[in-house]
């Protein structure tokens, strides 16, 4: 997360990675108008189905009442962006189990889904989430989601109550907007200051769930994280690492108790730098998972004298399965440590959106997608005002292959590629860098030619003409980025099946 102080462009930045085998396909649901009246159906299920069509397993949790109107988002396993520009990435922390509670509606993933059907900036949504959680019941485990929209962006952590009566427990903390935090899988919120408003929302419950279950003694100074998180402390390695990057003048250390909420980063922060560390295995570093595989190999130079190179091992990267890391430790013990990556290999997807209030929601709304290892997928933007996306993007692939669904040309080529990393990083790296590259020196323009169309909608709306043609042409362009990727995946895993057709 990153406040719009702190960014250079101004936009606010939040983000996700779906780091489980959940679904994969991603849908544009559209906006809808609702008659007085109507019902909106409330699911458990949704994280498993195969195809945007599908509803295998899917189970209707309840109703509450529908609104006039909801506005189009991005409909992934965890929903994502609306047309407004606003925001929601998720992370689970899991929380304690004496909180769970089975009676209520509500999953997390339904919470976003609504959120983004109904709300357009993220204070209104932690708002509109809290009365769900009050009136409905929570049922999920501990959950982090990160709401942002064109000015502010809010951590926002949830619990069950414990047994008994439907309802759950919230707070949020607001990164300040010249700051940079971070959720990644433990509960993060600490201090909470009611006199700050601006700054902190709670369930109204708050500190009474936590002494009724004896998880707060009602003397020591009360830390969100300590009653509610499962943690010892509320930060890991990959905490430490984006913020210490980020501030590195504050000389932070993992020894620390608890490190900072948010940091005031030392440099202004770029989108690509956020693209980057989703791409994070700590290499060259005493946190890098495969640091103790690497051999030397000895070599002439150009005028005959020898040289040895430090590479890696045939037999590592730094995604090991645990029963490899078992059989190498066994081998030589303490060889491969275990440090969790940002970028892990059981990624479904991952994002990162940026949210500009200096352009129409239709533009400035951008968030930059991809399927499978982030480190070895190519990105594609998907505007706000995107209207669809490509049909293999609507197909999952967790329970079997199909040529039909783009998530297989990432996976297959990325699971090639580890079969000798040292080779096959050089195959598919570039690659990834290179689609990055060509996105961020093609969308301004795109960018432009979308606000000129725009100005044309506007003047035809005005003669009772709505024919959209910027949020045509947006999702032209994004469409035809994805196909383009997607189809350079399949080629790559041609070409690695036959690089490495000796190596299985």
């Amino acid at each position: 997360m990153v406040g719009r102080e702190a960014t250079t462009d101004g936009s606010v930045i939040t983000s996700h990675t779906c780091d489980a085998w959940y679904r994969t396909w991603i849908d544009i649901v559209p906006a809808s108008d609702h008659k007085e009246g109507e019902k909106h159906k409330v699911y458990k299920g949704t994280l498993h189905t195969s195809t945007a069509w599908s509803r295998e397993g899917v189970e209707l949790a309840g109703e509450i009442p529908e609104v006039s109107h909801t506005y189009a988002y991005l409909n992934t396993a965890y929903p994502s962006m609306n047309e407004k520009q606003l925001a929601i990435g998720e992370s689970t922390f899991g929380g304690k189990r004496v909180l769970h509670n089975d009676n209520g509606m509500f999953l997390i993933e339904e919470l976003q889904r609504i959120a983004l059907q109904r709300c357009t900036t993220a204070r209104e949504a932690i708002r509109l989430i809290g009365e769900l959680i009050e009136r409905y019941g929570y049922a999920d485990w501990g959950e982090c989601i990160t709401l942002a929209d064109k000015q502010e962006v809010w951590h926002m952590e949830i619990v069950g109550p414990g047994p008994g009566k439907p309802g759950g427990v919230w707070a949020a903390q607001r990164i300040p907007d010249d700051h940079v935090g971070i959720a990644a899988n433990i509960s993060r919120i600490g201090t909470i200051d009611l006199s700050d408003p601006d700054h902190y929302m709670v369930s109204k419950n708050v500190f009474k769930v936590a002494k009724k279950l004896g998880l707060w003694d009602g003397k020591e100074p009360f830390r969100f994280w300590k009653a509610y998180g499962n943690s010892r402390k509320p930060f890991s390695i990959r905490e430490f690492y984006v913020l210490s990057t980020m501030a590195p003048s504050l000389h932070l250390s993992m020894d620390a108790d608890e490190l900072p909420f948010s940091v005031h980063p030392d440099k202004k922060v770029d989108v690509r730098q956020v693209l980057a560390f989703f791409r994070a295995t700590y290499d060259s570093t005493e946190w890098e998972m495969i640091r103790n595989l690497k051999v030397p190999v000895r070599r002439k130079d150009a005028e005959g004298n020898e040289v040895v190179d430090t590479v890696i091992s045939p037999a590592a990267h730094p995604w090991l399965a645990r029963d490899k890391r078992a059989l190498l430790n066994a081998l030589k013990p303490g060889v491969v440590k275990r440090d969790r990556p940002i970028s892990v290999q059981y990624c479904a997807y991952s994002w990162v959106a940026q949210l500009r209030a200096d352009l129409p929601d239709e533009v400035g709304g951008r968030l930059w997608f991809s399927l499978d290892i982030p480190r070895l997928s190519a990105r594609f933007p998907i505007y706000a005002g995107n209207l669809s996306v490509p049909e293999s993007f609507r197909i999952g692939g967790e329970d079997h292959f199909s040529r039909n669904s783009a998530l297989w040309a990432f996976r297959r080529a990325n699971r090639l590629a580890l079969v000798k990393w040292g080779e096959g990083r050089k195959v598919i790296e570039p690659v990834v860098l290179d689609y990055e590259e060509k996105a961020f020196d093609e969308v301004p323009y795109i960018e432009k030619r979308a606000l000129e169309l725009l100005q044309t909608d506007r003047e035809n709306a005005a003669r009772g003409d709505t024919t959209l043609l910027a949020r045509k042409y947006l999702t032209r362009y994004s469409n035809a980025f994805a196909r383009t990727v997607t189809q350079h995946w399949w080629e790559l895993g041609d070409r690695l099946w036959v690089k490495f057709r000796w190596s299985f």
